[in-house]
């Protein structure tokens, strides 16, 4: 028994691990692209004379620092457990997944009050027309953090990931910002510079929304949000199809992090040794977390079958 659970702290432990340099593969490369796409939007805004492009360097400057904090959530939550945290550092992700919420919201905020000062021709926001190299700058940083978007979302998924996540939706929101300045841009030099800000207020929205939606995530797995219906219900059809399990009594999920964890009491014959029944609870809880990779820790209960069944 010691044994099969030291070989399944092992197996978890290297799972963990294998994330970590995941996630700092994706946060290596968004630091590199991040450094190299701000520099050409400043020089493009430099020399094309265009305000717009020298914001959107400044916004994909501001996502190197974004990144950093990923980088720092997801070294921490994958330390192991010790005695003062003896149930790991999970949650320490859930913090970075905040910051970088709070970041994208006030991000969305700057784009739209910018927006809204163009549009209401208050403060020193007027517009110049800008050359053709603003413009090429624009459409390529558009394709790259479309990209980088794609690409971080697609490992923070494959990790369960939220705060690689909420950087993926960084990347998003400056090729939203792209966008905005794409039009600005070629607005100005069609004549009509209103363009610009009235797209930065749209895009404000999409960026706040986005915000809220990391924000809520990461408060729901730091305040032990149970997991969704549909993910109970494939539990509960895996503990009936172990042999000897007569019904299940309760079930309670917690989110822990990119983790959770599973409470279960069961049913079984109750004129059977302890032994047996002892042995129904591990088949349980093997297939559970056998079957739910996400599952930090299953706690088995069983109770006699001949007692009423809990609700």
């Amino acid at each position: 028994m010691e044994a099969g659970m030291k070989k399944e702290m092992d197996v978890r432990e290297e799972g963990k691990q294998e994330a970590k340099a995941t996630a700092m593969r994706v946060s290596v490369v968004s630091v590199a692209v991040n450094l190299v796409l701000s520099l050409l939007k400043l020089l493009a805004g430099i020399f094309a004379n265009s305000g717009a492009m020298i914001s959107d360097a400044i916004h994909s400057a501001s996502d190197v620092f974004s990144t950093f904090i990923v980088m720092i959530g997801v070294n921490v939550s994958s330390k192991a457990s010790d005695e003062e945290h003896q149930y790991g550092h999970d949650r320490l992700e859930c913090v970075a997944s905040i910051v970088l919420a709070v970041i994208l919201a006030i991000t969305g905020v700057g784009i739209g009050i910018s927006g809204a000062e163009k549009i209401l021709g208050t403060g020193d926001t007027k517009l110049e027309v800008p050359g053709l190299f603003a413009l090429f700058a624009a459409v390529l940083s558009i394709l790259v953090k479309e990209w980088m978007y794609w690409y971080t979302r697609g490992a923070a998924k494959k990790i369960n990931s939220g705060a690689l996540m909420a950087d993926a939706w960084h990347h998003r929101s400056d090729a939203l910002s792209s966008i905005g300045a794409l039009i600005g841009i070629a607005g100005a030099r069609l004549g009509y510079p209103v363009l610009d800000p009235i797209a930065s207020v749209v895009i404000c929205i999409f960026v706040i929304k986005a915000s809220y939606d990391i924000f809520k995530d990461a408060i729901d797995k730091m305040v032990d949000k149970s997991c969704d219906e549909e993910t109970e219900e494939k539990i509960r059809t895996l503990i009936r199809a172990q042999e000897g399990v007569i019904r299940v009594d309760l079930l309670r999920t917690r989110l822990f992090g990119a983790m959770m964890y599973v409470d279960v009491e069961i049913a079984c014959d109750g004129t059977k040794p302890l032994s047996e029944a002892h042995a129904v609870a591990e088949r349980v809880h093997d297939a559970i977390e056998t079957e739910f990779p996400t599952v930090k820790h299953c706690m088995v209960h069983v109770n006699p079958a001949e007692e009423c069944a809990c609700k």
